[in-house]
């Protein structure tokens, strides 16, 4: 008997959000890992303005092994159909399986996975409705505040919203110091942590040049305690890990490029907090409807509230410094593991979802 044709994987990189740089270190890695046994692996960037490419570099690397990866893909080549490129060939019987790596808004948002849902492709991480709560940390504030989910205090404002006294009422409000964001952003850009009146007003203009909706929350003195969710009707958590910063917070150059805070995994805490932190990070996973995989992010107020939930991130990053990966190899699943088991939470979703949007009825 033939053996089965291996799964066709599509790594997805690059796009357009001020997230691209990073999605492109992180597409190197996942692709570095994948079992080419296993995957008949193929990388699909999309440039900054927009446009699907396929990425001839990172496919020539590919041919000569994983280690002729370089460090970060870039998204450059000929230009392709965006669903044609992913659709399964007429007559196949490949099975393709896409791995969005594409951090921030057009990408992490739910919009590229609305595109793959009209194609009919199964794809890794959050669906639709999982990617678009999540990104939003507006939405999500408010879901999982309904949801009993202990968060820090905020405010958020739309940018037609924001007036003069804006900056006045957010500090009388919450205090200084306190951190300002855009709603639909990651990877800390765009976030400031503002010490007076003027740093916060910069900060604001900093935020809403980056989204139209921006967050007020209080600066709250906590130890930051992350962990990595897995799995959709039964989702599964690693153990916590606790990033002390380099910096005065967890910043883009401490989690892209330096590398230099300090990540503590297993994160120094009781089993009773552990299990407390474990249940939270499954509350807001299912409150927000996340599915496939999420790393969830708290504030531990030790002598205070207790753990309070940050944000959570449908696709976390993969590098090698990146907490996610790292938090699941000190529970048992290596890197090349959670690609299997994540390509396996994809081809499950799609087939339930299929049973249900049945045009046959």
């Amino acid at each position: 008997m033939a053996a089965d044709p291996p799964v066709r994987l599509v790594v997805l990189f690059g796009g357009q959000s001020a997230e691209h740089e990073v999605s492109c270190v992180t597409a190197a890695h996942v692709l570095r890992a994948a079992d080419p046994q296993r995957y008949a692996i193929e990388a699909i960037g999309i440039t900054r303005e927009g446009q699907w490419v396929a990425a001839e570099d990172a496919q020539a690397a590919l041919a000569g092994g994983a280690a002729a990866l370089p460090e970060s893909l870039t998204a450059i080549g000929p230009a392709i159909d965006p669903t044609g490129a992913v659709v399964p060939v007429a007559g196949g019987h490949e099975t393709v399986v896409v791995f969005p790596l594409l951090h921030g808004p057009m990408g992490e948002d739910g919009t590229v996975q609305g595109l793959l849902e009209l194609a009919g492709v199964p794809y890794v991480g959050s669906g639709v409705l999982g990617s678009a709560l999540a990104m939003d940390k507006v939405v999500a504030k408010q879901i999982t505040d309904k949801a009993g989910i202990p968060q820090a205090r905020w405010r958020a404002w739309r940018s037609h919203q924001v007036t003069d006294a804006t900056v006045d009422d957010a500090i009388a409000e919450l205090g200084l110091p306190l951190f300002v964001k855009p709603a639909n952003m990651g990877s800390s850009i765009g976030v400031s942590k503002a010490h007076d009146r003027a740093e916060a007003q910069e900060a604001l203009e900093l935020a809403l040049s980056y989204d139209e909706w921006v967050i007020f929350e209080e600066a709250v003195v906590a130890r930051e305690v992350e962990l990595a969710v897995l799995g959709n009707h039964e989702p599964r958590v690693s153990v916590p890990g606790e990033v002390r910063p380099a910096a005065e917070f967890y910043d883009y150059e401490d989690k892209y490029v330096d590398g230099a805070a300090d990540l503590l995994i297993p994160a120094p805490l009781s089993p009773e907090l552990t299990t407390r932190f474990q249940d939270l990070a499954v509350q807001a996973y299912t409150a927000l409807r996340a599915e496939g995989m999420a790393r969830v992010d708290f504030l531990f107020e030790e002598d205070g509230r207790g753990p309070l939930l940050n944000e959570i991130n449908t696709i976390p990053g993969f590098t090698p410094i990146s907490m996610y990966p790292k938090l699941w190899e000190a529970s048992g699943l290596g890197y090349g593991e959670l690609i299997d088991e994540l390509v396996r939470l994809a081809l499950e979703r799609h087939d339930a979802r299929s049973k249900t949007h049945r045009t046959d009825r």
